[in-house]
């Protein structure tokens, strides 16, 4: 078969894809990272399957619908559909991101090297306490202060803003950072934030996945 990329050209066909189609993809191309540093240079979608624990049917259909990258006989050239994934994935290009709120988890956050490695750029951390506004993070990030996002975000090309503050703040900076032209937001503040049409917001409640995690544990406690 002849290898194509073929990516949705429309708003609509976009929308067809799944947000669990994404996270799949994601996972493929971690695992074919694995595959090309272990020097593995083809792999077939059953071989894939086995090895990471996936479903063989399920990585053969969501790879359709952007083309074809298999080679009959072969399979996939792990390097080439690496690159056509980081591409579908928009990791092709550098992304500059801000993090909001210069507490722990905003520290940690900015300092964390996975970041980097896949493209992402932590560009500026902010804050609204004074005593924060012109310092950096160990790695060296700068605080700015919240007042200076919009301007900011023009001038470094911020694309992604993740949030790392209280429950009670992050509605309106959830504001502030729609109107600095931010399309897209990873909020790790607690509680349910609503966001306008054209804006990605994907929120990440630690303490409900602790929560879960403790159920799982108390209902497992019960059987024993």
């Amino acid at each position: 078969m002849k290898q194509a990329n073929k990516l949705p050209k429309s708003r609509q066909a976009l929308d067809q894809v799944s947000e669990l189609t994404t996270n799949r993809l994601s996972v493929y191309l971690r695992c074919l990272t694995s595959l090309e540093e272990a020097g593995v240079p083809t792999v077939s979608s059953r071989t894939l399957a086995e090895q990471f624990h996936l479903n063989a049917a399920q990585i053969r259909k969501d790879l359709a619908y952007f083309g074809e990258f298999g080679v009959r006989g072969v399979g996939y050239y792990v390097r080439d559909l690496k690159r056509h994934l980081r591409k579908i994935l928009g990791l092709d290009r550098r992304l500059s991101v801000a993090i909001i709120g210069a507490g722990n988890l905003g520290l940690a956050l900015a300092d964390y090297p996975g970041f980097r490695q896949e493209g992402f750029e932590i560009a500026a951390l902010f804050d609204s306490q004074a005593s924060k506004v012109g310092e950096q993070s160990r790695g060296g990030v700068p605080i700015h202060d919240m007042r200076d996002l919009k301007k900011i975000a023009r001038r470094d090309g911020i694309s992604i803003a993740m949030l790392a503050v209280p429950a009670a703040a992050a509605p309106e900076v959830i504001e502030q950072v729609v109107g600095a032209g931010i399309k897209a937001v990873l909020n790790f503040s607690p509680g349910t934030l609503k966001v306008p049409a054209g804006v990605k917001l994907k929120s990440v409640d630690l303490t409900v996945s602790l929560e879960s995690l403790s159920f799982f544990l108390a209902h497992g406690e019960d059987e024993k």
